[in-house]
């Protein structure tokens, strides 16, 4: 381990502990977490199923969650928090919602998996498409990493090239050639890619900085005939919310166009939580092929990629390029799903969204201002970002400027004063339609005690 390493190491096990004192001093008590970590540890790498719920970044015991309702969850040792990370984005009707309950316990009466066409498959599929015009044929997969893995698929059998450009500090999933650059739980563990993934595939991915539309242009001046796709996330959620400067995605696609390359949206994060249609209705973008997740499965695995139809055609059994699933279109989750789009297409739903996200992110502002803390929000439909420097930020160096010691500080205080937040400063936050007035107001009472506590750290 370099000396770097071992400082950054003891600075959170510090920060850990002076974090368990502080809570013990205010009453919050995690013991029956404590415990359970202890147990995972010993059966599960890390003690986690995915890294960032480790709380590596943060230092501390991560609550281990038991139930929710609404906007809030409550752990193992019975604390309720008000809840802004939605199981990392797809519970946006909220935790246990009656209607999303009621769907699923219809779809298990009848069977909880089949490996062959249902009904539901096809009405969820319809809604997709009627929701994103870009999308005429949509396949459903298991997760983000799943969607993202196959529309690459296709885009290099559609094009007959190999590389592929991405962008530092977006997260795609977990596939190898995506490992680069990434930000999410990569950034937040300070790993700049993973062991385990060859260099050879490395080198078939390209890098930019999001935002820096020159940068493009001189990759694909450089290697535009090699290029098959851009891959990108129209609003950057895994830097933190990192929404695209003006004429960025515009000059992507053009790009694309230009060269023959097609152009992905990764809107995994995004779609159906920023508009009814998704980032690229509201930026006026039209790509080439779609990833979608999270909400799709209304908080149950679910993904899917689409696209206009003579491209998707190409995939089996239509066509050459293969991808398959045992649990692709789950009736679980597609009945989740289901019931999760139809009600986000109720008239006011995604400004009731965007109001709270804006409200939000303009007060946590307002409090770190009290505070002397510097601080710069974004806010787009139910996502919202904070980073504790003066800003802007438009790109993932930007977003690395963060105060990391301070956001531990404050992410700690505000757990303790009952308000959950991913537990690292490059994740996007989400709203529910759950999250009403009320909570909005706790939280920003909350969150004035914190700054103040962070200030003082």
């Amino acid at each position: 381990m370099t000396r770097a390493k071992r400082r950054a190491s003891r600075s959170v096990a510090a920060n850990g502990r002076a974090t368990k004192k502080a809570a013990a001093k205010r009453g919050l008590s995690l013991a029956r977490s404590e415990a359970l970590m202890a147990r995972a540890e010993r059966v599960i790498p890390g003690g986690v199923n995915s890294p960032v719920r480790a709380y590596r970044g943060v230092g501390g015991t991560p609550p281990f969650l038991v139930s929710g309702k609404g906007a809030r969850v409550r752990d193992a040792d019975g604390n309720t928090y008000i809840d802004y990370v939605g199981s990392w984005g797809p519970l946006i009707l909220g935790h246990c919602d009656p209607g999303v309950l009621r769907a699923v316990a219809r779809a298990a009466r009848s069977g909880t998996s089949f490996g062959a066409p249902t009904e539901r498959e096809v009405e969820i599929a319809e809604l997709i498409c009627e929701a994103l015009p870009s999308i005429e044929q949509v396949r459903f997969v298991s997760s983000g990493t799943e969607a993202t893995m196959s529309a690459i698929r296709l885009a290099r059998g559609a094009t007959g090239r190999k590389l592929i450009l991405k962008f530092d500090g977006c997260y795609h999933g977990h596939t190898d050639a995506l490992l680069v650059g990434a930000g999410s739980g990569v950034a937040t563990l300070g790993i700049p890619g993973s062991p385990g993934v060859p260099e050879e595939f490395a080198r078939l991915t390209l890098q930019a900085p999001f935002n820096d539309l020159a940068a493009v242009e001189a990759a694909f001046a450089e290697h535009g005939r090699e290029i098959a796709c851009v891959l990108v996330e129209p609003i950057a959620g895994n830097m933190g919310c990192v929404p695209p400067l003006p004429g960025f995605l515009a000059g992507l696609r053009a790009l694309c166009d230009r060269h023959g390359a097609l152009l992905i949206f990764d809107e995994v994060m995004t779609g159906f939580r920023v508009a009814w249609g998704g980032a690229q209705l509201l930026y006026g973008v039209t790509p080439d092929l779609t990833c979608l997740g999270k909400v799709v499965g209304g908080g149950l695995p679910a993904a899917a990629y689409g696209g206009k139809r003579a491209l998707m055609s190409q995939m089996a059994p239509s066509g050459p390029i293969y991808q398959a699933g045992t649990l692709s279109g789950n009736p679980l989750a597609v009945a989740a799903g289901l019931e999760t789009l139809r009600r986000l297409r109720r008239r006011g739903t995604y400004e009731r969204l965007d109001g709270a996200a804006r409200t939000l992110a303009a007060g946590l502002r307002e409090c770190a201002s009290s505070a002397g803390i510097p601080l710069t929000t974004a806010a787009v439909g139910g996502m919202f970002g904070f980073f504790l420097h003066p800003g802007p930020v438009a790109s993932f160096d930007d977003a690395k400027k963060s105060d990391l010691p301070r956001f531990r500080a404050f992410f700690h205080a505000m757990l303790e004063r009952g308000v959950y937040l991913a537990p690292s400063a490059f994740e996007a936050g989400f709203v529910s339609l759950a999250h009403g007035p009320r909570e909005i107001r706790a939280t920003l009472v909350a969150a004035e005690r914190a700054f103040r506590a962070a200030a003082a750290s």
